[in-house]
């Protein structure tokens, strides 16, 4: 089949690994290819609910504590073989636990740029990308009222290579907010507007400057909201769109 090739760089494009080029080329394919769409989408609905598992447990530092006590034994008489094997998983058990929660705090902030990027892919591959179809901001703005508990401005485009095609209502680990898509040159872009103090992480301006991303993207945090741009248009692209949306704000 045709797809074949495609279908082997699903997995790789859905977890951000492939390379630039080849992520705006299954991008175009996508976009006419409703069966690898489907297998996408399917694909980051999975993604996402295993991370959403994930967050069920994390090792609280009184858990941490109390298997470090437990573990803990005074030396002994007798150091068998059976002694040692114990004293050694229980020093593993203990650095697994202590790493686990290292790295869940390490790796806060990147898990909210994956799950951007998964809001993103999703919506590409969607048979509805927007909820509310219109070039307008006067029409896509106010559907947004009573939806999301917060307000913010949508820009003027006039002069711009920029086209709203419209919006839809999304979520951020349950927190809701406002997802607009926009076209420049083909490429679409998502701009997704959320309330800071919702977000399970603090983002810096300079977050992503050490960031290897599968996407171009910007954030920053503004009267309380914040503001992420993503799509795969150039770099530039998506510095002018989020220029539009601070003029805006």
């Amino acid at each position: 089949m045709v797809c074949e090739s495609w279908k082997t760089k699903l997995d790789p494009y859905v977890d951000g690994e492939l390379p630039e080029q080849e992520t705006a080329a299954f991008h175009m394919h996508m976009r006419n290819c409703p069966s690898c769409a489907a297998d996408a989408l399917a694909r980051v609905q999975i993604k996402r609910a295993i991370q959403v598992a994930g967050k069920r447990f994390t090792p609280s530092a009184e858990f941490r504590n109390r298997m470090q006590q437990n573990f803990v034994r005074k030396p002994q008489r007798s150091f068998g073989m059976g002694w040692m094997l114990a004293a050694a998983a229980a020093v593993f058990l203990i650095v697994g636990i202590l790493t686990f929660g290292y790295l869940g705090n390490r790796s806060a902030g990147d898990q909210v740029l994956s799950e951007i990027a998964d809001l993103h892919v999703a919506t590409l591959a969607s048979s509805s990308p927007v909820d509310v179809i219109s070039t307008d901001r006067h029409t896509v703005k106010p559907w947004f009222q009573g939806k999301i508990p917060f307000a913010f401005n949508l820009p003027e485009l006039q002069g711009s290579d920029f086209t709203l095609l419209g919006g839809r209502l999304t979520y951020l680990d349950q927190a809701p907010g406002a997802q607009l898509i926009y076209d420049v040159r083909k490429h679409h872009i998502s701009v997704f507007v959320f309330q800071e103090r919702g977000l399970p992480a603090k983002l810096d301006e300079n977050f992503l400057s050490s960031k290897k991303l599968p996407f171009s993207m910007e954030t920053w945090a503004e009267g309380g909201l914040r503001y992420f741009v993503v799509g795969d248009a150039s770099a530039a692209d998506i510095d002018q769109l989020a220029k539009l949306f601070k003029a805006a704000a």
